[in-house]
């Protein structure tokens, strides 16, 4: 089995290097990857040699709108997915909310909609709120003992025909289980609904085949995945064509413009083709050549993940021994993403702030997570406190990451 060259990838981010940082373990990569050198060289390069309009008949401009097609085409190519299914926009938060309001008019009255409190807000308020439109919500609730989101809770929510829309988490930002995301599509297509999943926390740790996973929408967010501070969104044709258009009118014909309100951030979204131009170094170096992005893709992400999961595994395991502190979500990496919430029956931020002043980097709070987390009875007020991984998190930071627990814990 191959096993990721560390060096090789760590060489790939500048801030591995960067005073201050590098002598750092950093555990906050849920709240934000560091970007790898390929985005930061497209944008610095994009502000430097392209910042005009794109797509005009001159040199800066042709160059500048090609780099955004191309960033768009090679992250569609990853997923599986048409070029034209894919679409930026400023965040994941405000993609789900342009979803929301192109749903709120194509809802006929007496259809409803089901909604997770296992989700971050943005994929559960947005859909909540059309409840005030008169759509009936329905929620699918989490195990509060364990976070688990069951299937089988889902069944008897739909059972009557009348759910159009089911929004689910690939993964929580806290909880961190990976849901079955083929099983849910597969019941809610087949009660005649469609499926919109946030895929945030899951797409750090290896880009979806959302192919693969049949869902008829898929959003995350690039600045978790290595790259700018965009949103992006997979949006099958059939359905993107039948919502109603939330751009301009006249761009209304173009699937990829169709939820893009407002101009799109033209820097950010070429400097996204470096998130491919990683992905592609990683598999050639460890796997050679290959012409097909999407197989490329799949085994990118099965290297990600293993490393991620042979690194969070001892992390567990010591937090799983203590009987202070409440581990939340499975115990097994490799049923989960390496992000880990832990309920320390006090307040977090202060040990977040400790574990700081000893070179460990996190943070604590409830990271938009409310509904789950009072789902799951975590006070609120004292948080949680949340250590993020990812294939970049090396052993080495893990076991100094449970040293520095040992001694303010």
């Amino acid at each position: 089995m191959t096993t990721l060259d560390m060096t090789f990838v760590r060489a790939r981010f500048p801030a591995f290097a960067v005073p201050g940082l590098a002598d750092k373990a950093f555990f906050e990569n849920a709240g934000g990857s560091y970007a790898c050198a390929p985005v930061i060289d497209r944008l610095t390069r994009f502000y430097r040699e392209r910042k005009v309009q794109p797509y005009a008949p001159y040199a800066a401009a042709t160059a500048g709108g090609a780099e955004m097609d191309e960033a768009r085409a090679r992250l569609a190519a990853y997923m599986g997915i048409g070029t034209h299914e894919l679409s930026f926009g400023p965040s994941t938060t405000a993609n789900t909310y342009v979803l929301a309001q192109a749903f709120r008019r194509a809802l006929l009255p007496g259809e409803a909609v089901v909604v997770t409190d296992q989700d971050h807000e943005a994929n559960s308020g947005p859909w909540r709120r059309l409840g005030e439109e008169g759509v009936e919500i329905r929620e699918w609730k989490i195990d509060p003992a364990t976070g688990h989101l069951d299937p089988e809770r889902l069944k008897p929510l739909m059972a009557d025909g009348r759910v159009r829309l089911v929004c689910f988490p690939h993964c929580s930002n806290v909880v961190a289980e990976i849901n079955p995301v083929a099983e849910i599509v597969a019941l809610a297509h087949a009660a005649g609904a469609v499926t919109c999943v946030d895929g945030v926390s899951y797409a750090p740790h290896g880009l979806p085949d959302v192919a693969a996973l049949g869902t008829d929408i898929y959003l995350f967010s690039a600045y978790k995945v290595f790259g700018p501070h965009q949103g992006i969104m997979a949006i099958r044709e059939g359905l993107g064509m039948h919502l109603p258009n939330q751009g301009h009118w006249f761009n209304g014909e173009t699937l990829y413009k169709r939820f893009t309100p407002a101009g799109p951030d033209h820097a950010q979204i070429a400097a996204s083709a470096g998130i491919a131009d990683y992905f592609d170094a990683l598999h050639d170096h460890h796997f050679g050549a290959e012409t097909d992005a999407r197989k490329r893709g799949v085994k990118v992400h099965d290297l990600m993940r293993a490393q991620e999961v042979a690194v969070c595994q001892p992390l567990l395991d010591y937090l799983s021994d203590r009987n202070d502190l409440r581990l939340i979500g499975p115990a097994d990496a490799a049923r989960r993403a390496p992000t880990v919430a832990v309920d320390l029956g006090r307040a977090a931020e202060p040990v977040s702030v400790a574990l700081a002043a000893r070179g460990i980097n996190c943070w604590a709070g409830d990271f938009y997570a409310v509904r789950p987390l009072t789902a799951m009875q975590v006070d609120l007020t004292r948080g949680v406190l949340r250590l993020s991984m990812v294939h970049y998190t090396s052993a080495e930071d893990v076991a100094r990451l449970i040293a520095e627990l040992d001694e303010v814990l």
